[in-house]
């Protein structure tokens, strides 16, 4: 395969970007519909009143008098038929980790720096990616510890150990980066006392590769990627490595670093200095 100006043996994700593009009638894994789901699979509630208003505007709505099954294909929740989309389940299901393996987010705090070490927290977040969101804010703040920081002119600042848009960047882009396809691991977060790794299974995916990651965009999941930044999760426009890098200068910490191979890409955040 020659992905740009280098040669290198395709792993699984290119062969199958390779076949969907061969077959114009596939679709990204993610717009596919869920065997076996319903309607009753989904909160409505939230798709009604968070979802619905973040990907269309107000006015639509409003003369929009389309029934929400139509709303909900539009919006590739569902598919023609009514059955949720993998979207659907990872957007607004109520356990999408029943119908695609994996899809949660695994929290552990230890109480060293290894895994040796006692663990203090150890959580599981299971639900849709909107109430995750939510979950996963208050569980990042309530583990940050604060210490005081010289502000110049006899004045002090009171700095997290980890500034929390690096975290909340790097934990969405994981979700949003991840392969739901092929594996059944989920997003990981491992807080130590020195560092944080967040680590999510699927390798650089299409024109990405290790080299080129910060520069390059690519998505293994463009339905995901499309709901995310609508509803304000993530960018779209290549900035997120660069806006991790910014926040972790600015609150002293060291610079991230990225670990990437073909199945999984880990990016570890040192503690503040």
């Amino acid at each position: 395969m020659r992905p740009g100006p280098t040669t290198r043996r395709a792993n699984r994700d290119d062969e199958r970007v390779l076949n969907e593009r061969r077959r114009s009638m596939d679709t990204p894994f993610d717009s596919r519909p869920v065997p076996g789901s319903s309607l009753n699979d989904l909160d409505l509630e939230v798709v009604r009143a968070t979802y619905l208003p973040a990907v269309v505007s107000r006015e639509v709505i409003e003369e929009n008098e389309r029934p929400l099954t139509q709303q909900l294909a539009s919006m590739r929740l569902t598919d023609a038929s009514g059955t949720p989309t993998v979207l659907g389940e990872l957007v607004a299901g109520f356990d999408p980790a029943s119908y695609v393996p994996g899809a949660y987010i695994q929290f552990v705090r230890y109480q060293g720096t290894d895994m040796d070490a006692s663990v203090s927290d150890d959580q599981e977040l299971r639900s849709h990616l909107i109430d995750i969101s939510l979950r996963l804010e208050a569980l990042l703040r309530s583990n940050l510890r604060t210490r005081i920081a010289p502000a110049g002119d006899l004045r002090e600042t009171h700095m997290p150990d980890y500034p929390i848009e690096a975290l909340r960047e790097a934990c969405m882009n994981a979700v949003m980066h991840r392969n739901y396809e092929t594996s059944h691991a989920p997003v990981r977060i491992a807080w130590f006392e020195n560092r944080i790794e967040i680590s999510n299974p699927g390798g650089p995916f299409g024109q990405v590769r290790s080299d080129n990651f910060d520069r390059v965009n690519d998505y293994r999941n463009p339905s995901l990627a499309a709901a995310m930044k609508a509803l304000g999760y993530v960018n779209r426009f290549g900035r997120g490595i660069g806006r991790i890098r910014t926040s972790l200068a600015g609150n002293g910490n060291p610079p991230a670093e990225f670990t990437i191979d073909d199945s999984s890409w880990t990016v570890t955040l040192g503690v503040a200095r």
